[in-house]
């Protein structure tokens, strides 16, 4: 694949870690960056809408039978199947804003981030943690929406999500919010200033500065 200007990030975590929430909050302080625009991606599901929820803004909600003709058309960047939903996002629609210079964070699994590895490996994969897992069980249970049996089944999940911790580039603990947003905001900036990217996006100015005319 040609060089992509954006850049893409596979973001992964047990349930209840604050993924989501840090995704949300970068978003929301960086979103408006004429200079280097970012936007999460808008991933297919088969599960259905979590109050509030919007389809085609939070997820593109579809049955399973629309998901699984997906998949055989060959739509998919990545799918998995994920406490009985499936879970994938388009390829097209990814590279498509990556070549526009946009960068794409996916919020998805270590099963995901392994597929998306294997067709784009410049992606960058960053694993959030929690400081523990009595905080974690704290998190999925102040957030009110599953019963205690569900709960277990995503503690139970989230033990053998998070033995895949070493498979990505990056490692957060979400203890305080702010600084693992802090940290998140680095690792974000430290990619756009790679030599790679910034001879893309500043091919005329680097043509200019080394020209042995001036």
């Amino acid at each position: 694949m040609a060089s992509l200007l954006g850049n893409l990030f596979i973001l992964a975590a047990p349930s209840g870690a604050g993924k989501s929430s840090l995704i949300k909050a970068l978003l929301e302080k960086h979103g408006d960056n004429a200079t280097y625009p970012m936007q999460v991606s808008v991933s297919h599901t088969t599960r259905q809408p979590r109050p509030g929820e919007i389809d085609g803004e939070h997820y593109h909600f579809v049955s399973r039978d629309q998901f699984e003709s997906l998949i055989e058309q060959g739509v998919f960047f990545e799918w998995a199947e994920v406490f009985g939903n499936y879970y994938g996002t388009s390829r097209v629609t990814i590279e498509q804003t990556l070549h526009r210079g946009i960068d794409v964070f996916l919020d998805i699994d270590w099963q995901g981030a392994r597929q998306v590895k294997k067709l784009l490996p410049d992606a960058r994969g960053i694993f959030i943690l929690p400081p523990s897992v009595e905080v974690l069980r704290e998190r999925l249970t102040r957030r009110g929406q599953d019963s205690e049996e569900v709960i277990a089944s995503r503690m139970t999940e989230a033990v053998s999500e998070m033995s895949h911790y070493a498979e990505f580039d990056y490692l957060l603990i979400n203890d305080d919010f702010t600084t693992a947003l802090h940290e998140l905001e680095a690792i974000v900036c430290a990619q756009r200033q790679q030599a790679s990217k910034q001879q893309i996006r500043h091919a005329a100015l680097l043509a200019q500065l080394t020209s042995t005319d001036t």
